[in-house]
């Protein structure tokens, strides 16, 4: 059982089986070419869905995984220092929080970010242009599905 608010907003708790994790692990394995290289930011919280793909990611295609403090998805400036200190290159971003991360342009400081997953909420054709960071749109798209 995972809890997600899904398309209504209101939080409520969804079966979720066994394969169908698997298969979204494998897909943004293979859709991100994840290994060891790469260094993901595990932020939020336990709680909701998104964090299975955080977690499980990582440890399955061996990159490095780097757990943020409890609420500091909520810290534009907590995340930019975490993403600076352990070289992060992979994060999630509902696109509110991208929004309020690159608001005071604390994400152009972050070089090591090469890629910005934004999922859960409606993202703007605006947002989903801008650069995270320089480092980050030179090299890959920015965000995915």
């Amino acid at each position: 059982m995972i809890y997600t608010s899904g398309s209504t907003g209101q939080p409520k708790g969804a079966m979720n089986e066994h394969r169908a994790l698997t298969n979204r692990m494998l897909w943004m394995q293979r859709s991100f070419d994840l290994g060891p290289a790469e260094v993901l930011l595990q932020k939020t919280p336990i709680t909701f869905d998104i964090s299975a793909w955080e977690i499980f990611c990582p440890l399955l295609s061996g990159a490095k995984l780097v757990l943020a403090l409890p609420d500091g998805h909520r810290d534009p400036r907590y995340l930019c220092q975490v993403i600076r200190e352990a070289q992060i290159t992979l994060v999630h971003f509902v696109p509110s929080m991208l929004e309020a991360f690159l608001a005071d342009d604390v994400g152009e400081s972050c070089a090591s970010l090469r890629r910005v997953v934004c999922s859960g909420e409606a993202l703007s054709g605006a947002l989903a242009r801008r650069p995270a960071t320089p480092t980050a749109a030179a090299r890959m798209p920015r965000c995915a599905p």
